[in-house]
């Protein structure tokens, strides 16, 4: 008798906790792209990272931006027609399948995310074009190899087949003491070459005031670590960048028309404490 593949079986699952009364970072991001999905330590949070990065508005957008413009190329440019999104936030059209699948209609997007009510929304709202697919995943970051493993992943994706991993401001959430880079590696070694990967990260580079959010969130049940320019570029290593590498998002293939912010931040000279970069994974 075969035994049953790892990724076959299933657990019952505990109560869910929405805990709504501390701050999720998927939650106050809605709020900053101004959503609806948020609740008041969410909006609270917001203010207060608002006080200490007065662009974070303008980061919201252009960060969504430079992940829209990421999977046009990789689709377009690179022929990948899969993605794996892990944190992926509550939805907000255009989602990362819609902007696949506009231009290829049988692209397959994974969303995963640890907060129940981002993975609600998800399976409500993330519905596919008939020739594609979509899956929503509730799980950790922290956890890869659950993710790589979920029946929600091999149902969708084939990965014998190159895969976009898409890390939009994650990384600077994973908990102090967590080996972030290890978790970018194991989900790197499960995809094959002409894969890619796609990460958006906090950064005090560009504005000393953008540290002050490691404090911003401490006693809130999260933690946030920025990091340096040749700390974000070590989660690309053994990659091979696409041009212009690791920069701020909106100077990543910038398109030709600009974000409004509103009225709670210009772009125009506007700082985007952000590094943004996409590479691809080489043959061996």
């Amino acid at each position: 008798m075969e035994e049953t593949p790892p990724w076959m079986h299933t657990e019952p699952q505990p109560p869910v906790d929405l805990q709504v009364d501390r701050p999720h970072g998927a939650r106050v991001y809605d709020y900053l792209l101004g959503g609806k999905t948020n609740y008041a330590a969410d909006r609270e949070q917001a203010e207060k990272i608002l006080e200490s990065i007065p662009s974070a508005v303008a980061s919201a957008k252009e960060n969504r931006a430079f992940i829209h413009r990421a999977a046009r190329h990789l689709v377009r440019e690179e022929g990948i027609r899969q993605f794996l999104d892990i944190g992926t936030g509550i939805p907000t059209s255009p989602n990362l399948h819609e902007v696949a699948q506009s231009l290829d209609p049988s692209a397959r997007v994974v969303y995963a995310d640890n907060d129940p009510i981002v993975l609600t929304h998800c399976r409500a709202l993330h519905s596919s074009s008939p020739e594609g697919a979509t899956a929503c995943l509730q799980a950790d970051a922290t956890e890869p190899e659950r993710i790589l493993a979920s029946p929600e992943l091999h149902g969708t994706l084939d990965l014998q087949q190159p895969v976009a991993i898409t890390l939009g401001l994650l990384l600077h959430w994973l908990p102090d003491g967590y080996d972030a880079y290890g978790m970018v590696r194991t989900l790197l070694d499960a995809v094959p070459e002409g894969s890619a990967l796609v990460i958006t990260h906090v950064t005090k580079d560009f504005d000393e005031r953008a540290g002050r959010i490691e404090e911003d969130f401490k006693g809130t049940g999260s933690s946030v670590r920025t990091r340096t320019k040749e700390e974000a570029e070590r989660f690309f290593d053994g990659l091979e960048f696409v041009d212009p590498g690791l920069s701020a998002p909106q100077h990543w293939r910038p398109g030709p028309v600009r974000i409004e912010a509103g009225d709670r931040g210009v772009l125009n000279g506007t700082t985007i404490p952000i590094w943004a970069g996409v590479a691809l994974k080489p043959a061996a």
